[in-house]
């Protein structure tokens, strides 16, 4: 059995998407970049914190992640107010921008961690138009401010590397992963 280390209900809905049933054990760990840490390594070493902070049995492989976007080197977590999310998609708007996702998967004491990169390029966008996207409450909880598979999808102009990673999880990756540490897939 699959345990997912979050609580992400877009995660879970991802993995779902995919075939891949999971257990929801969401890990508490604090979530904040350590001095001279690059985003990689910051999102990498979350997702390890998270995979070691959840109870699993001898059988069960734990599957933990963080998302975060990373803009001229800043780290852009999520927002805690619409002001926050604002100022966020000042930053993002009209340029490009990096989405990282750390990825680990435990499983018998061992460890599997890769971190994937998406870049992702916005429109100019009107300051009525990130008003009114702050307004709407979608990004509160998204890393960056917003969600390209909701309200933001209309400012991403494309993307280069993996969509899903964008959303919260590489699923293609995770399969990977999966499969290399001797998971095995229930057909159909």
């Amino acid at each position: 059995m699959i345990v997912l280390a979050s609580q992400s209900p877009r995660r879970r809905e991802l993995l779902a998407n995919a075939g891949i049933s999971c257990a929801v054990r969401p890990a508490g760990i604090e979530e904040e970049p350590r001095e001279g840490e690059s985003p990689e390594q910051y999102v990498a070493r979350l997702a390890r914190e998270k995979a070691e902070a959840v109870e699993a049995g001898e059988e069960e492989f734990v599957l933990a992640a963080d998302t975060t976007v990373v803009v001229d080197g800043q780290i852009l977590e999520k927002p805690h107010s619409a002001e926050e999310a604002a100022r966020m998609l000042r930053l993002l708007h009209g340029r490009d921008h990096l989405v990282l996702t750390g990825v680990c998967l435990r499983h018998q004491g061992r460890f599997w961690t890769a971190v994937e990169s998406t870049r992702v390029w916005f429109i100019p966008l009107r300051e009525e138009e990130i008003a009114a996207y702050a307004r709407s409450g979608e990004p509160l909880d998204k890393a960056g401010g917003y969600a390209i598979q909701g309200l933001a999808s209309r400012f991403a102009e494309r993307i280069e590397g993996c969509y899903f990673n964008v959303v919260g999880l590489p699923v293609s990756r995770v399969y990977r992963m999966l499969r290399a540490a001797g998971y095995h897939f229930s057909e159909g």
